[in-house]
């Protein structure tokens, strides 16, 4: 299937199951008796498309279908989230809040010295919105700008990268949410926003008169490649901590709803293929 990233709207419902027990710390692995308890999920909520809350306070999003799929459907276990601020996730993990991450988080070679990643699940871009009077039309033009981000994230690690380039001629307000960020802009507080491709395409949908992606050549190359502006190339993973034997079956489970086709399903609810 040819993949271009954009959102497609609200997906499938789904409840967060539960159980007597929670998988959380145990021996400092997470390795208990795996089969009575509940794989805890940190997550950064809300996320949309990936993680969010309907009207009604249901929990929904491609991460949470995926954690149906894997956790519940291929490997048995039952399993809840749990909202976790995304800055200082990874150290919430290691010290034994919850089992795993799901929260689309970007493996890079730091995180991954800190905890061990599943396979790859999905892939992002790092992008740039602004107003749809704005004169930035290229990502030359951000010099002299303010941007804003969310804190702790690949987004605010490309505009740090930025800045550098630009020899600090850019200034960079950081959020603790993406929503926070993406208000901010409508405000006219900031002048862009840098964010994951999948999460401000829903933003731009839902505000069309109001906001745009910049276009351009970017990073990411081939007929897979978004029409925007693109920073970064990226992949998803769910995080671990390290050493946890939980890894290798969770890449056997992502393997086995890719063969069977129920990865396309749950991706086509979420994002136009």
């Amino acid at each position: 299937m040819q993949r271009r990233q954009y959102v497609k709207g609200a997906g499938i419902a789904l409840a967060a199951l539960s159980t007597a027990g929670c998988l959380g710390g145990d021996d400092g692995n997470g390795n208990g008796d795996d089969e009575t308890e509940t794989i805890v999920i940190g997550s950064d909520i809300p996320y949309r498309p990936f993680e969010y809350y309907t009207e009604d306070d249901e929990l929904v999003g491609f991460d949470v279908e995926i954690a149906e799929a894997v956790f519940a459907g291929e490997l048995g276990y039952e399993y809840e989230f749990q909202e976790t601020a995304f800055d200082g996730i990874i150290q919430s993990l290691n010290n034994g809040n919850f089992r795993v991450i799901m929260s689309a988080m970007t493996i890079t070679e730091d995180r991954a010295e800190q905890v061990d990643f599943s396979d790859p699940y999905f892939t992002a871009y790092q992008t740039v919105v602004v107003p749809v009077d704005s004169d930035v039309e290229s990502q030359e033009d951000l010099r002299g700008q303010t941007v804003g981000v969310q804190r702790g994230t690949t987004g605010a690690g490309a505009a740090d990268e930025l800045q550098e380039e630009f020899d600090g001629d850019l200034e960079i307000d950081r959020y603790d949410q993406i929503p926070d960020a993406f208000q901010a802009l409508l405000n006219g507080q900031v002048d862009a926003v840098i964010n994951d491709n999948t999460v401000s395409a829903e933003f731009v949908d839902e505000n069309g008169d109001s906001v745009r992606f910049v276009e351009g050549e970017g990073v990411a190359e081939g007929e897979n490649a978004p029409d925007y502006l693109t920073l970064t190339v990226e992949e998803y993973g769910i995080a671990f901590r390290q050493d946890d034997d939980l890894v290798e079956d969770v890449n056997d489970a992502l393997a086995a709803i890719r063969d069977s086709g129920e990865y396309d399903d749950i991706y086509d609810e979420y994002f136009v293929g």
